[in-house]
């Protein structure tokens, strides 16, 4: 089951979003948890809504003091729950899932509701939900065997490969004369290292080619010719929808969609046009598509300069096509200045282009928005970190990094320039403390490794 983006997300489903984001950081997390169960029962596959939601799960449950004995009592208030959950696996994994967040809403570290909760979710089709219910349980059961053997299958089976060999490194470590489990860890250390080289397993026709670009292209080729012929059965099939009911908007909106991963860019952006002239030009994310489109469109033509041997033409299309993005994104935030998404795309553009006063001034306002919170003060932090006004760059990161419960790539991205600017303040020991803790759980990231080697050396 695809997962589905914030951005992609009904309106209402994004403005409760919002609430219960705002929740979590004012310290209101039972109100905040309601809020995301919510959410999840109108869009279960908004994956970032239930990452937050296992956030703030956790946070509550050791707020009580949740300990072993906790883990009892919840073995028996939710033994109900629990048999309701596994007799729904087999023919309602959806409704197993929604079961389960309730059990881990009163115990997200009970073992038994972790169990029922990884298999709905693989049942539902969605390894990811399952994968972050191991994550979270890893950092409190770390020396379990069976739940480490889990989780390194599901990231080998999900082509997460170089996870994978480091949860059969960590197993192995425990027990490293279990040959089950030295076979597993050079399995993952292969795939691993056929994925970095481009190459994959058997007898297929990336054996023989060594070079990874060459190989990704042909495949995506191979992908997109197939994918023609299903996107042109959808592109009729949405006509006759909108045939049928010629004032929905919505169907418009998938109509251009289709058309976008056609190629066929002209044609979207007449169906966006259309419904933006019925919205009666009041649909600031429609506008905001009409302006993706056109981008993507300049990248066509980009491409195609390029293909033509003409250097120049493209490097200039490209200028063009720069700075019509600047363009409008000006012009979103002139029209929509309340619109706290359109202040950070703003900021963002802005500090790309070392305009790095302007862009704070958009980073201090869309930092109110809690789906960009924290990306706004850590792009605040890089254009301080520009000016070289180090001090107020780590308040922004400090600030960002004690807000998140989770360590994602966000939370990396913070960690690892607090170390870079404590090193560029002369504070080794502080920057090395940074640096540990993404190296603790992402070896691979950037020249963290490097780093930390570098310093006990």
């Amino acid at each position: 089951m695809a997962e589905v983006t914030l951005e992609e997300a009904p309106r209402k489903i994004r403005d409760m979003y919002e609430k219960a984001y705002g929740a979590m950081e004012r310290g209101n997390t039972k109100y905040a948890i309601d809020m995301f169960l919510n959410i999840l029962d109108l869009e279960p596959r908004l994956f970032m809504a239930r990452k937050l939601l296992r956030a703030g799960q956790v946070k509550l449950f050791k707020e009580k003091g949740g300990g072993a004995g906790a883990h009892v009592m919840s073995s028996i208030s939710g033994l109900g729950g629990l048999l309701s959950a596994n007799s729904a696996l087999k023919k309602d994994p959806l409704k197993a899932l929604k079961l389960s967040e309730k059990l881990l809403t009163s115990d997200p570290l009970n073992k038994s509701f972790i169990n029922v909760h990884v298999q709905a979710a693989l049942k539902a089709d969605m390894p990811e939900v399952a994968i972050l219910m191991l994550e979270v349980a890893r950092e409190f059961y770390s020396k379990d065997i069976e739940l480490l053997k889990r989780l390194g299958k599901l990231y080998l089976d999900n082509n997460m490969t170089n996870k994978g060999r480091d949860v059969y490194e960590a197993l192995l470590a425990m027990k490293p004369n279990d040959p089950i489990i030295l076979k597993a860890y050079k399995d993952a250390s292969a795939l691993d290292t056929m994925n970095k080289g481009g190459w994959s397993g058997a007898s297929s026709y990336r054996d023989m080619i060594k070079d990874t670009a060459e190989a990704t292209r042909l495949e995506q080729e191979a992908k997109s010719t197939k994918t023609a012929k299903d996107v042109d059965t959808l592109i009729a099939d949405g006509l006759a929808k909108i045939e049928r009911e010629p004032e929905n908007i919505n169907y418009r909106r998938s109509l251009a969609e289709l058309y976008v991963r056609a190629g066929r860019m002209d044609e979207a952006l007449e169906t966006l046009n259309k419904a933006q002239e019925m919205s009666g030009g009041a649909d600031p994310q429609i506008e905001r598509t009409i302006s993706s489109v056109k981008l993507k469109k300049y990248d066509q033509e980009i491409a195609a300069l390029r293909e033509a041997g003409d250097e120049s033409g493209a490097e200039a299309k490209q200028s063009e096509r720069d700075a019509f993005e600047l363009s409008e994104a000006e012009d979103r935030v002139k029209r929509y200045p309340n619109d706290l998404l359109f202040r950070y795309e703003l900021g963002v553009l802005l500090y790309e282009n070392d305009r790095t006063t302007e862009a704070i001034q958009q980073f201090q306002q869309s930092q109110r928005n809690p789906q960009r919170r924290n990306r706004s003060l850590y792009y605040m932090a890089m254009c301080f970190k520009s000016k070289q006004q180090y001090d107020i760059a780590l308040e922004q990161l400090e600030k960002a990094a004690s807000e998140m419960q989770i360590l994602d790539e966000t939370k990396k991205d913070i960690l690892y320039e607090l170390g870079v600017i404590c090193e560029a303040m002369d504070n080794k020991e502080k920057a090395a403390k940074y640096f540990k803790e993404i190296y603790s759980v992402d070896i691979g990231y950037r020249d963290v490794a490097e780093k930390i080697e570098k310093g006990y050396s």
